[in-house]
Formats: structure tokens, sequence, C-alpha cells
């Protein structure tokens, strides 16, 4: 209940009004029956834009650090994840992976939609990273097509670490189905799932228009806070005054 009246009351009509967004492919999306939608991941604001432009219902997998926080505002945002339909996943440790493929297999079961961001996390810098393979488990698994989709204009709209989002135009592209039934039964091949995973990535570059980073992510982003780190100690602030 509280998720319909968020997209056509309360959030989706105020996202539409601030970021005007251009939708391209829509018909592309199926009109019933479970799909997995694939997509890069620009911006927080993902999260609610692609919900408020699509005609069904989707759920999204999120990181538990969302349903996790402390204080009033920590509070705030689970029961809103929680009232919108979204399924926390704790990235952490070396099951999370199969756990957030059981939670989104338990989806695509009800014959519903799932929002799967393969990079794992978003991009900080704007480029498109390689994907993980759970998408293509889930997608092998359950037999299901995936539909890429990009997000174009959300990372100048609000970047990482910026609360109130800018004023700047949004497009959001979804790419013809990926039909992997060719694949049926083979999910458990290493090389299988990294072809699907590659494929897929590749379709949201081509829609995304993106550079590409053949590496993860979360490890660039580790690499170059480590980085930064030692160069804090090597050059130190001198003091002032």
């Amino acid at each position: 209940m509280f998720y319909y009246l968020l997209k056509y009351v309360l959030l989706g009509p105020l996202l539409r009004l601030v970021f005007r967004p251009r939708i391209e492919g829509l018909d592309n999306v199926p009109a019933s029956g479970p799909a997995i939608v694939a997509g890069n991941h620009l911006s927080f604001s993902d999260h609610f834009l692609m919900p408020a432009i699509l005609r069904r219902r989707i759920t999204f997998l999120a990181k538990a650090e969302y349903f996790t926080g402390p204080g009033l505002k920590g509070r705030l945002t689970a029961a809103f994840f929680r009232s919108a339909g979204q399924i926390p996943v704790d990235r952490s440790g070396k099951d999370a992976g199969q756990a957030a493929i059981r939670e989104g297999l338990g989806v695509l079961r009800k014959g519903e939609l799932l929002g799967v961001y393969p990079e794992g996390t978003r991009s900080h810098d704007g480029r498109l990273y390689k994907g993980k393979v759970g998408v293509a488990v889930m997608a092998l698994k359950a037999g299901v097509p995936v539909v890429p989709c990009a997000m174009i204009g959300t990372f100048e709209a609000q970047p990482p670490g910026k609360v109130i989002p800018n004023i700047h135009p949004v497009v959001i592209r979804f790419g013809k189905p990926l039909d992997f039934s060719r694949y049926a039964g083979m999910e458990n091949e290493k090389a299988i799932l990294r072809a699907v995973t590659d494929e897929i990535m590749y379709a949201i570059l081509s829609l995304s228009e993106q550079e590409y980073v053949d590496q993860y992510a979360a490890v660039v982003k580790a690499e170059e806070a480590a980085a930064k780190g030692e160069r804090a100690r090597k050059f130190p602030r001198a003091p002032l005054g």
C-alpha cells in the first residue's frame, strides 16, 4: 500500500517534477511475469527514479546499512525502505553473495520484477565498472530475461555525498530483453557466468555510453582510499600559525 502511495502521491510526482526524466524503451520491460532489470548505479536517487517511472512494481536488493542506521534518521530510513518493499542484503562476509541470490530468486519466483545493480555499489566517478556474476546466476537459475537499463544524468544530479539533488536533465533508457535460455542448467559454470555477466554489462554500456573500467568498483574505491591515506601520511598538513 505504502509503495503505491509513494509512487503515485508522495514521491513519484515530485521526482517527475524535479528531474523531468526522459524515458526511452519502456516497452522493453515485460508487462507481466518475472524479469530482472539490470542497471548502472550512479546515484542514491536511482533507487527512486526507476520505480517512479515503471508501470510495474519493482523490488531492489538494498544494502543492509539502509536498514540499520543509528538514531531517528536511521529508523526513518529503515521504515521507508521496508515500506517501499525493498529487501535488505548484508554485503559483508563470504556468504553475502549467496544471501542476495536467495532473496532475488524469491522475488522472481513470485513472478515479479527484480532490480539489480551488477556493479555491486554506486560508481564514485561516473564510470561503469565490471559486473559481479550474481545477476547471471539468478537469470540462469530462474530462467528469466534480463532487461538492461541505463541511468543517464543522475550522477550529475546527485553525486556521492550530495544530499539535495541538483536540477539536471535525466534520461532512463531500457534496452531489449536479453535471453540466456541457451545456457539453461549451466549456472555453476564459472566461464558461462562471466560471459553472461559481461554481455549484460556490454548492453548497459551501449545504452549509457559511459567509460568502462574492467575492475570491480569496490576494489578501485578501496585502492584510491588507500592511496589517499598514504599521501596524507607522507605529506601531512603543516599546522597553522
